[in-house]
Parts: C-alpha cells; structure tokens; sequence
C-alpha cells in the first residue's frame, strides 16, 4: 500500500469481527515494526501479545471493573486537564462516536454500555501491550512507544486489519499483571487493540476530522 494512502486511510477502530488473526500475520507485522525509529537505537519498548483465553478473560475482568466504576489506577498518569481547543477536539470525536451509533447524549445506560464495550477492547481479538522499564527517564521513553504503535498501526492496516490504541486497556493495570508475566520493574503503558475491522458497524465509517496545518506549523525561514 501507498504510504499516504496508509496515513490518510488508518482510522481508529471501534468494532471487531470475533475472526481470530493468524500469529504469522502478527509476528510479520511485529517483525516489520522493529525497524520503527527510537532514541539513539535503544529500542526500549516489550511488547506482549495477548490473544485467546487469556484476552477474554482480561476483557471480561476489564469490561467488568469499567460497569462497576472501579476507580482507575494506571502506572501512566492520564491527563485529566485539557487546554480548550484540545478539549474541543476530544468532545468532538465523542460526539462522532456517539452519533454514528444513534446514542442520545441523555441516554445514560447506552452510554454506559458503550464505554463497556471499550474496555472490552471492542471485541479485538488481539492486543499488543507495551511496557518500559522504571529506570528508564519515562516521558522520553515514551515518545519511542509512541513510535512503534503507530508503525505497528500502519503495518496492520496494510495487511487488511484494524487497531484502537486504548487508554480503557490499561486502566486497571493489576489485572494486567495477574494474567501476564510483567516484572514489578517495568511500566504498563498503553494498549492497541488489532483484528479485523466490522465495516458493517457505522462506528467505523463516521466522518473524522483533523486540525489545518496552520493550526498546528509554524514556519519559520
């Protein structure tokens, strides 16, 4: 695929087909993502891949904690303050979300529903885990986790698949750790979600927007 075509066309998505995806189509795709730039080389990432019983399990568990209002407690802080045009931005896409599957903004227990089902990683059948070491200077480090999930986004929407990099995923991070082999010394960071998308759904067909390049580049001669 075009490299542009890849950029452009990538979109998060937000309903899985239940179709398992071949481990040789994700072992290609992370073997590819390997060449993903870091700092220096240093390649700092670990990446688990969780898949079949113990990804349903986790989703179950992850689902249930959401439905319940658990209160969160992820190793990564999350921005719970947003400058307003960001804060614009992010009501914004709610809204589509919301609008595409017909939730009123009154409607309290679809909304509910909807939200469970992203901790459910909407029903992915896969999702890569990515972690770092606490002794690394954390927030630099990041930006390389940032680098390799959207390589592996691209990689998979090459190949016909689907992802969401989902905060939902990590939310709850001891479940993480009572199911996978993490060490105490490594950070939990951040989720994707991959499988193949259900095109069917119209939450994966909403109109998405971006900010105009003047408002986000400065030039400077």
């Amino acid at each position: 695929m075009d490299i542009e075509k890849a950029v452009k066309e990538r979109r998060s998505i937000r309903m899985f087909k239940p179709e398992e995806v071949p481990r040789e189509i994700i072992r290609e795709i992370l073997d590819e993502a390997r060449w993903a730039p870091s700092w220096g080389n240093t390649q700092p990432w670990e990446l688990y891949v969780v898949t079949g019983e113990t990804l349903e399990r986790f989703k179950k568990a992850n689902r249930q904690k959401c439905m319940d209002g658990d209160v969160h407690s992820s190793e990564i802080p999350m921005p719970e303050v947003w400058p307003e045009i960001l804060k614009k931005r992010y009501i914004g896409v709610g809204k589509s979300v919301l609008t595409s599957l017909s939730i009123a903004r009154e409607d309290v227990n679809a909304r509910n529903e909807y939200y469970g089902d992203m901790f459910n990683l909407f029903g992915a059948p896969c999702m890569i885990l990515a972690c770092l070491a606490k002794s690394l200077n954390i927030e630099y480090a990041m930006l390389d986790v940032g680098l390799i999930m959207q390589t592996i986004c691209l990689l998979a929407h090459d190949k016909g698949l689907g992802t969401c990099m989902l905060a939902g995923s990590v939310r709850y991070p001891g479940l993480l750790r009572d199911m996978l082999p993490i060490p105490e010394d490594r950070f939990i960071v951040i989720g994707t979600a991959m499988g193949y998308p259900d095109w069917d759904s119209p939450v994966n067909k909403f109109e998405r927007k971006r900010a105009n390049l003047d408002e986000i580049a400065t030039w400077v001669s």
